[in-house]
């Protein structure tokens, strides 16, 4: 095979013996390269290599570690947590742990959403946070849920980025769907996230503000795993619309997008961590040009605040 020739996903994922989804997890999590033309993944042989060759700890650069973290709350029994731990499921979080390994910080990663993450954070059973969830009433993100679910705990919201939230919908549109009130329809099927997840909350916020009963909403109770597999789903068309951001929608073909409203990222920490030298190490990596550089790939954010402390509660 030539090492210029373009792969599909499904050549990368006959060629590693997976599904289509877990190319496309691994493109998430800046696991393997690739490029677009135009609405399709393209990938080279050399990236495939590249990826293998990482697989069989031929890099020079740590891998992440994954820890499972739980609520207490939600599981008393949870052994005593490890030290410096990052929660949340963007690909960002990823690299800023790997820039941590290398400037010196024993840095984790659990995968919690940005609703359990916080109530990990408050039980101090992680360092930060990742948040991005809108209070519709407010009419804010984050800030709100921090008072909520950290009741008593002096805070600081450091920003990662911003992003835009919305529906996907089959390419095409031809169910002709325009925005929130668009739920209220008899004629339309969505997908669901589980209880916790920011899309989750999201829907729940805005159905209440108009006042529609999720039990109306048909599809209300198909719960999926991640955006990914959502957008997947609405492109073969198992529903007609769900919830996620924008840079998924780019990954899927046969997908449209429709921006509903700009979503606040935020990394979370308790105020006291801010006075470690961990903390001043983080905050220098994402006010870095190079880390900037590095997650600038990642089309469908916008970093022009990232590591500013947006907010203390």
């Amino acid at each position: 095979m030539a090492q210029n020739k373009s792969l599909s996903t499904q050549e990368v994922a006959d060629i590693l013996h997976v599904s289509k989804s877990t190319i496309y997890d691994l493109i998430r999590r800046g696991e393997i390269n690739s490029y677009k033309i135009g609405r399709k993944v393209r990938f080279t042989q050399d990236d495939v290599d590249s990826y293998i060759a990482r697989s069989r700890h031929e890099q020079s650069v740590q891998p992440v570690r994954q820890v499972d973290v739980h609520s207490a709350l939600l599981s008393p029994e949870q052994d005593a947590f490890p030290s410096l731990v990052i929660s949340g499921q963007d690909v960002v979080l990823d690299i800023l742990t790997n820039y941590l390994h290398q400037a010196g910080v024993t840095a984790q990663r659990c995968y919690l959403s940005s609703f359990e993450g916080l109530l990990s954070l408050y039980e101090q059973r992680v360092t930060a946070a990742a948040c991005h969830l809108y209070d519709a009433e407010e009419k804010a993100f984050n800030t709100p849920f921090v008072k909520k679910l950290m009741p008593g705990v002096p805070a600081a919201l450091i920003n990662i980025s911003y992003r835009t939230q919305g529906f996907y919908v089959a390419a095409g549109n031809p169910k002709e769907i325009h925005g929130w009130r668009d739920l209220s329809r008899r004629d339309l099927s969505i997908l669901n996230r589980r209880p916790g997840s920011s899309a989750r909350i999201l829907l729940d916020g805005q159905l209440r503000r108009m006042g529609l009963d999720s039990r109306m909403v048909a599809g209300y109770e198909r719960e999926m795993r991640s955006h990914l597999t959502m957008a997947a789903a609405i492109a073969s068309g198992e529903a007609d619309l769900a919830i996620g951001t924008e840079r998924i929608s780019r990954q899927i073909e046969g997908l449209d997008f429709i921006p509903l409203l700009e979503e606040r990222f935020d990394l979370v920490v308790r105020k006291e961590f801010l006075e470690t030298d961990a903390a001043d190490r983080l905050l220098s990596i994402l006010r870095s040009p190079a880390f900037r550089k590095e997650i600038s790939h990642f089309t469908g954010n916008n970093y022009w605040d990232i590591g500013t402390i947006i907010a203390e509660v």
